[in-house]
């Protein structure tokens, strides 16, 4: 514990050295065990074989239910049971995926009006802040069917409860490493004082948001017949399924908001940094955007957009890969934690106590030669790709960037969608460059891997 402890600001990197060292390995704290793991046996194992045994728990419940209540997130038994049936649902409908490629589209063309704004101007710009409120925008559009307009600014509503949820999600992570903080919440003193406020402005958003639908679907549906009103956000669509309270709600679509934001921003940063780092891979995936899409509209990126269709998107093989070997290496969530509910012994012979921490390492297990081959460490997207150059997904316990078994991420096909609807608008119109050729980037050590300090590039238009 010492180690890591020493070790924080690079812990992953001194994870994926003792990961090299050691597929499984215990760390001895105060008060419990931590396992870690990068065996896929174990990881299969953990996430579905034994489901049941590893989960959130009462531990990782009791940091996190102030902002994410009883939401997907933070429950295990048929609290997350009934929701996973519910979502699943709506996350397998063609409305929402229509809904949400739209909203994507729309909000492409925005980030790509600015970006065109500071390559006129060559003007550095930080794109993972970019992405950041892009995709905030995005996800709650697809949540709540409003407008939050973080990108632009134009709401000080908006912006306050940004600013809020950020915070929020900073200060719970905090209490992980504030042993202090039950105390301090008692006290409503610190870093506690400021988590209460800043979970007050969000609530106070989201419940009114909330209400504001309820009155509008009842006076919707006293208006006209039931096939004329739109439900095509998932708040609508959860009301229209059940009579639900408003903390229930609430629950369910910040952890979707949640799920949606950092997520994809931090993946495509990660992502642009690679093109960034190897040009030649830049111009193969724009390469393959120009063959497989109708670069019409006179030169306007909003044309461009609304021409895109599900089956172009679907034939760019090789700007999937290079979104997957971007996961493979830099994991939207680099280690994922479960509680051991009763005594267990793991597939390698690893004895895990009742209480214990058990963890399996997505960006370790990116990096080790016994899974991906001695050029694990090498961003290459054709060692997804057949010899026809089709896409050949692995097993879900060997790229664990979307989890896997019962929990794994509902919202993946969600994700990708929105990652390649960015990178086709964007490296249609851009070539993109660091803004010093001969920096390298650190992640800052937090749930989601973001890169530190932000991710500063040139963008050039592109002929």
């Amino acid at each position: 514990m010492i180690h890591h402890l020493i070790n924080f600001k690079k812990l992953h990197h001194y994870m994926t050295h003792l990961a090299a060292k050691y597929k499984t390995y215990r760390i001895i704290t105060p008060f419990r065990n931590e396992i870690y793991t990068s065996d896929p046996a174990n990881v299969e194992y953990i996430l579905k074989t034994n489901f049941d045994n590893y989960g959130k728990g009462h531990y990782n419940y009791g940091h996190l239910s102030d902002l994410l209540g009883d939401g997907i997130f933070s429950v295990d038994g048929e609290k997350w049971r009934n929701q996973r049936k519910v979502s699943s649902h709506e996350f397998s409908t063609r409305v929402l995926r229509d809904y949400s490629s739209k909203i994507f589209r729309t909000n492409a063309v925005k980030l790509a009006n600015i970006i065109a704004d500071a390559a006129s101007a060559d003007q550095i710009m930080d794109i993972q802040d970019l992405f950041m409120k892009s995709t905030l925008d995005s996800i709650f559009k697809v949540a709540f069917g409003v407008e939050l307009d973080s990108m632009c600014g134009s709401s000080e509503e908006g912006r306050e409860f940004s600013h809020a949820f950020d915070d929020a999600s900073a200060l719970s992570l905090y209490r992980y490493v504030d042993i202090l903080w039950p105390i301090k919440k008692f006290l409503n003193i610190g870093a506690e004082a400021k988590l209460k406020k800043t979970i007050k402005i969000v609530d106070d958003f989201v419940y009114k948001l909330i209400s504001n639908k309820v009155e509008l679907m009842k006076s919707l549906q006293s208006n006209f017949s039931e096939i004329q009103i739109k439900k095509d956000d998932i708040l609508s669509r959860f009301l229209e399924l059940r009579n639900t309270d408003s903390k229930y709600l609430r629950d369910i679509i910040l952890n979707f908001v949640i799920a949606g934001k950092d997520t994809t921003a931090s993946a495509l940063s990660w992502f642009i940094y690679m093109l960034c780092k190897h040009q030649n891979i830049q111009e193969k995936v724009s390469e393959e955007v120009r063959n497989f899409t109708i670069m019409e509209g006179g030169g306007k990126i909003s044309e461009f957009a609304a021409s895109l269709t599900e089956e172009s998107l679907e034939r760019m093989q090789y700007l999937h890969a290079a979104l997957t070997e971007t996961l493979r290496l830099y994991p939207a969530v680099p280690v994922d934690p479960k509680m051991c509910f009763s005594d267990d012994t793991l597939p390698d012979g690893y004895s895990v106590n009742k209480g214990d921490t058990v963890a399996y390492q997505p960006y370790a297990m990116g990096r080790m030669s016994f899974i991906w081959g001695d050029d694990a460490e090498v961003f290459r997207p054709e060692r997804w790709l057949s010899e026809d150059g089709v896409f050949q997904p692995e097993s879900p316990f060997k790229f664990t960037a979307f989890q896997a078994g019962p929990r794994i991420c509902l919202g993946k096909e969600f994700a990708y969608r929105q990652m390649k609807i960015f990178s086709v608008v964007l490296l249609s119109s851009f070539i993109f460059k660091l803004s010093d050729e001969n920096s390298t980037v650190n992640y800052r050590t937090m749930i989601n891997l973001h890169i530190d300090g932000g991710l500063h590039i040139r963008a050039l238009h592109r002929e």
